[in-house]
This record gives C-alpha cells, sequence and structure tokens, in this order.
C-alpha cells in the first residue's frame, strides 16, 4: 500500500489531495501546524494527523521520527503547504515579508525533503510532489490572454518560480527518487479568496496525477491537469 505524507493537508489543496489519494487506497498521512485542524481533517478523511511545522527544523524532525516509529518508510512526500504573501503595490514590501514567504514556500520544503530523504529511500519506488504555480512562470506571467498575468504577488510568484527550479535541482541531484513539480492552476481557496474558476478537485488534478504515476516516469517536470508543461 502507498503511503503518502502531505504538508499543509488540513484544508484547500492538500485536503483534496488527501480525500482523492486516500479514496485510491492510499494511506495518507495529513500534516498540518494546527492540531485541532489536523485532527479533524484526518478523521473526516480515514487518515492519520501527524503535527508540523514546515518552518521549525524541531517540528519537522519530530514529524519525520513520528512516521518512522509509526510506518517506517513512505512512498510518497507531497510538499503542499504555502502562504501568499502580500499582493498589489510592491512598495512598501520588507525584507521580513519576503523572508517569511521563503520560509514556508521554498525552504519548508528543502526543510522536510531532507527530514523524509531516509523514509523515501526505504521505498521501492518514492516520489516528491512539490506544489508550485503557474505564477513562478515568465512565460504565463507575460501572457496576457492568461489568468496569471494580471496577478501582481510579487512574494509569492517569486517562491513559486525559485520551487519550480528547486525541484529541477533535486530531480538532477536525487536520480534515485522522482522529483516533480505541480502546477494546480487558478484554483479557488483560501489562498486567493475563493476567486479561482476551477475547482479544487479540478486543482489537484495534477497533484493527484503525479503522486500516483508508475514506476519509471520521468522526474524533474513541471505538469498541469493537461499534461507536461514547459516552463520558462
Amino acid at each position: 500500500m502507498t503511503i503518502t505524507f502531505i504538508t499543509g493537508a488540513n484544508k484547500g489543496l492538500g485536503r483534496e489531495t488527501a480525500r482523492r489519494l486516500v479514496g485510491l487506497g492510499h494511506t495518507v498521512l495529513v500534516g498540518a501546524r494546527e492540531p485541532e485542524h489536523g485532527v479533524e481533517a484526518a478523521a473526516a478523511l480515514g487518515a492519520r494527523f501527524v503535527p508540523i511545522d514546515v518552518t521549525d527544523d524541531a517540528s519537522v524532525a519530530a514529524a519525520a521520527a513520528n512516521v518512522a516509529e509509526h510506518e517506517g518508510r513512505i512512498d510518497v512526500l507531497i510538499n503542499n503547504a504555502g502562504i501568499h504573501g502580500p499582493a498589489g503595490d510592491p512598495s512598501d514590501l520588507t525584507g521580513a515579508e519576503a523572508l517569511a514567504v521563503l520560509d514556508v514556500n521554498l525552504a519548508g520544503v528543502v526543510r522536510t525533503t531532507t527530514a523524509f530523504l531516509p523514509l523515501l529511500r526505504r521505498s521501492p519506488d518514492p516520489a516528491i510532489v512539490n506544489v508550485s504555480s503557474g505564477m513562478g512562470s515568465l512565460a504565463y506571467t507575460h501572457d496576457p490572454s492568461r489568468a496569471e498575468s494580471q496577478v501582481v504577488a510579487p512574494l509569492y510568484t517569486a517562491s513559486k518560480a525559485a520551487l519550480t527550479m528547486l525541484t529541477t535541482q533535486y530531480a538532477k541531484g536525487l536520480p534515485d527518487i522522482r522529483v516533480n513539480a505541480a502546477d494546480p492552476g487558478y484554483t479557488a481557496t483560501d489562498l486567493n479568496g475563493h476567486s479561482g474558476p476551477q475547482t479544487v478537485t479540478e486543482g489537484t488534478d495534477a497533484i493527484v496525477g503525479l503522486a500516483t504515476e508508475k514506476p519509471g516516469a520521468g522526474s524533474g517536470r513541471f505538469v498541469d491537469r493537461l499534461g507536461e508543461t514547459a516552463w520558462s
């Protein structure tokens, strides 16, 4: 049975991904920062809650130790936890705001991946799915026909561009593990005030697709719900 750990899985894309993967027979571990929300989500979904704050080294290490004790391995790590940060006019952005967004969206992925690599390497077919965004694409954000070009979210977009590049580097540096990035598309979640035209189920198509691929599928890819896409 496939064992999947998802960060930020108590709501939005993470929760829907957990729901769908439980339905497909995965043993799902719901990672969340706030225990009351994580416990509720896990109980509702038929999953197990594991507390994790991706901005805290000790919390991430404790989460990995928890999984090592209970499951002994994971097969899929889904780095989903993310925050949006300030939107609009960037005139008053601060370094502290930039570091706060990068701490979750980029450094949080590094912390979690490093801590969970020993558990992934116990799997016969380990995979990492990083939930990135087309908002980090230069091509998409300069194309007036795409919704990504209409949004000004300096720190979120920068963090997702960095995350997609980080994914390609992990894919090169970890040839024993399949590492890919998912672009959910413009999906109605708390992150955007539920303004996206896609349902949360549509938004998880790429994530679920990557999490359920067969052995031998490619690494270092950027995938949306319609398939693999070039990143630029």
